[in-house]
This record gives C-alpha cells, sequence and structure tokens, in this order.
C-alpha cells in the first residue's frame, strides 16, 4: 500500500532531542513500507526564517511567524500559533495532496489538524508523546490543578476525542486516554525504539578526552541529556557525597544542557562538589559516543510527576543498545521499559541515599555487568526495534484510508 502521509510536527533537526530522534526513526520506517513522507513544523522551530529547508537529505517545509496581533498577547499566543498552522496548513496541502494527516503532540498541532482534516476530508492521526499540560508543570509555567492546566486538559482530550485514530508511546499514556473516553480499539501503541545499527557494544575510553577533562584515575558516572527539572539531577547530587565517602575516586560527569544547568552548578557549589563535578557543556551529536564511553555507570534518576510517570524515556533503550550499565528511578515511565536486575537497576525516586546504594551497589558487583549488558542488548534488539514498533502504524493507516 503507497500512501502519501503528511507529518505535522513541533519541531525537526538540525534541532536534537528526543522529539526529533524519534521523529526521523518514524519517518524512515514508514519509508521502508514503501510509503512517501512529508514534513512541516511549527513556529517552534527556532531559529529558522524559510518557507522551506532541506536537512541531512530531509525536506522540511517550515511555518514563519507572520503579523498576528494574537502573537503578541500572552493570553491568545496559542490561539496566535494554531492560527499560523492552520494557515501554513492550507497550502503544504496543496502541495503535497496528502492521502492522511500525520500530526504530533502538542495539542496546539493537532487542533489546527482537526480542522483543516474536517475542512478538506482528510483522515486525521493524532500521535501523542506527552501531554502539554503536563509539560508545563514541569517547566513551571503552571501548576496542577490550575485554571491553565485544566484548560489544557480540556483541549487535549477534545482533540483525543475528534481524531480519527489516535497514537501514543507507551502503555501508560494510552490508559490515561482511553480513561478520558476514547475508545480503546481507536488507540494504538508505537513504543519508543532503538535503530539498532546505529549502536554497538561500547568501546574503550579514549584517554585524551578523559585526561583533558581532569577524569584520570576516576570511576565515573554520568548523565548526558538536556537539564530539565524532571531528570532529577539535582538529586544525583545530593547523593553524590555518600558515593564519594565510600568511593573516593568517582567523579559525576554531566554531558549537556538546559533550563537547569545554572541551578545546578550552584547546588555543585553549594554541596562543596566543585572539584567533583564535571560539566562538559553540550557536545556535537557525533562525538556523544566518545562521552559515553567514558562513563561506567549512567544515572537515570526522573523525579516522580505525572509526566515521567506515564512517559518512557528513550535514554535507557539507547543504553541497553550500547550495553551500558545504569541506575534508574523507579518511576512509571521507566517500570515499562527496564526489568531490575536483568536490564538495568531501579532505585526508588526521590530517594537519594537510594540512588546512592544502587550506584555503589553496581560498582562493586562488576561481575554482574556481563548479564546485564546481554540482557538489555538482547531486549532491544527483540522488543524494541523501530522496525517493529512503526509496523504499528500499518492497519490503522489501512483503516483510515481504506
Amino acid at each position: 500500500m503507497s500512501l502519501r502521509v503528511l507529518h505535522i510536527l513541533d519541531h525537526s533537526i538540525p534541532l536534537h532531542s528526543g522529539y526529533t530522534f524519534r521523529t526521523l526513526s518514524i519517518l524512515r520506517e514508514q519509508r521502508k513500507l514503501g510509503w512517501q513522507t512529508f514534513h512541516l513544523t511549527t513556529p517552534k522551530q527556532v531559529g529558522c526564517q524559510r518557507a522551506e529547508e532541506d536537512v541531512d537529505g530531509w525536506h522540511f517545509y517550515r511555518t514563519t511567524v507572520s503579523a498576528f496581533a494574537g502573537m503578541r498577547l500572552p493570553g491568545l499566543h496559542p490561539v496566535g500559533l494554531m492560527y499560523q498552522v492552520e494557515k501554513r496548513l492550507m497550502e503544504v496541502i496543496d502541495i503535497v495532496k496528502p492521502d492522511i494527516l500525520h500530526v504530533h503532540s502538542p495539542v496546539l498541532n493537532a487542533i489546527p489538524a482537526l480542522l483543516v482534516g474536517k475542512r478538506l476530508g482528510l483522515p486525521v492521526a493524532y500521535e501523542v508523546r506527552a501531554f502539554w499540560e503536563d509539560a508545563a508543570v514541569d517547566d513551571g509555567t503552571t501548576t496542577e490543578g490550575s485554571l491553565r492546566y485544566r484548560v489544557t486538559r480540556r483541549m487535549e482530550t477534545y482533540a483525543l476525542k475528534r481524531a480519527d485514530h489516535v497514537f501514543t508511546i507507551c502503555d501508560g499514556l494510552r490508559k490515561d486516554i482511553v480513561a478520558r473516553g476514547v475508545q480503546a480499539e481507536k488507540v494504538t501503541v508505537i513504543p519508543n525504539a532503538v535503530d539498532i545499527e546505529s549502536f554497538v557494544v561500547g568501546g574503550e575510553p579514549d584517554a585524551a578526552l578523559k585526561s583533558g577533562l581532569g577524569l584520570q584515575d576516576a570511576t565515573v558516572i554520568g548523565f548526558i541529556g538536556s537539564f530539565y527539572a524532571y531528570e532529577g539531577l539535582d538529586l544525583l547530587l545530593d547523593a553524590l557525597p555518600q558515593i564519594i565517602e565510600t568511593r573516593p575516586d568517582v567523579r559525576l560527569l554531566l554531558v549537556g544542557g538546559g533550563p537547569q544547568e545554572h541551578a545546578l552548578k550552584e547546588q555543585a557549589a553549594r554541596l562543596g562538589l566543585t572539584d567533583k563535578v564535571v560539566f562538559a557543556g553540550r557536545v556535537p551529536h557525533a562525538e556523544v559516543r566518545r562521552y559515553y564511553d567514558l562513563v561506567e555507570v549512567l544515572a537515570y534518576p526522573r523525579h516522580s510527576m505525572r509526566l515521567t510517570e506515564l512517559v518512557t524515556p528513550l535514554k535507557p533503550l539507547e543504553a541497553m543498545a550500547q550495553g551500558r550499565i545504569f541506575a534508574a528511578s523507579d518511576v512509571g515511565g521507566h517500570r515499562e521499559l527496564i526489568r531490575h536486575g536483568e536490564t538495568g537497576m531501579l532505585f526508588r525516586a526521590g530517594d537519594a541515599p537510594a540512588l546512592a546504594s544502587t550506584v555503589l551497589e553496581l560498582l562493586d558487583k562488576r561481575s554482574t555487568w556481563p548479564h546485564l549488558r546481554a540482557a538489555g542488548r538482547r531486549f532491544v534488539e527483540t522488543e524494541r526495534n523501530w522496525r517493529r514498533s512503526v509496523e504499528h502504524y500499518v492497519r490503522p493507516f489501512r483503516q483510515l484510508v481504506g
């Protein structure tokens, strides 16, 4: 079955995020199915003022922000965004003539797509990667139960009930969607996965890089990713003194950046850990593996909140694909991916001593590492590869266009 699928995306490459990496994997596998994919991003594509752009062999239609009064009024800003997306979507549909609109969260993308789909008689598949209201709680722009939170949640439910089919990334989100009154048979999980061919089991540490970072002769625990509050890196810093008390050679390597970077540096100074923590900053994607190779135990200490309890992350899957050793908090998103003691180690979320004890246990029991590495790699090879995940689109899409 040859399909013309128009993807409506919050943002895309060249921006790097879990969102953009998941998108690329979906696009590659949909094309392997013989489908033609087209791609439109919203005004959230920061730093791009072109109507169209080619990036790494992929063609993107962009939504540039034009003069619209609502864009300048705080309360109407979301309305302005949706207006721009709806207007640009009509233009792109006229060019690419899609069979189906595949719109990806947030809900600000879904509502314009639903309006246009209804107007033109095009089926709309809505893919939820996280709920906008929960993401807003994490970044501090609202609180759970506030007026904004309730309004946003109602918008989300409105879109979910009116989409022709709903896709989501994990069972936690699926259960929440069905609980809102969406028919269970209308909701399909497309699990987060990895492109196995892109990952090989980790290599030897680069001695020059390790020395350049001041980590020579150190046992390195680390985190590589974006510094968002929900990632729990503050808990990792709180646990570090207990780890170092037992293992003075341990150093913490934090690679990346984000909203919490300044607060984390202040916390490290306040705890007297400035010489024990290396902030490496953001590194080119092509260089990330060299930094992974320096880390003996990765830490994913996500805090417990609706976002982390419902949503499965990519990082642990990427760690398993590389045969990495890691400790992760027992939030719902992690429990859906990680088999404790088999593919990784879980500790109680929000508990710094439990995090420290788990890291120390891993460092003391290196004899278990070959088993953890092999089981993790086997899990992603057999259950969490992108080919298998994307196959779940086929039946719903056939039904929508049949």
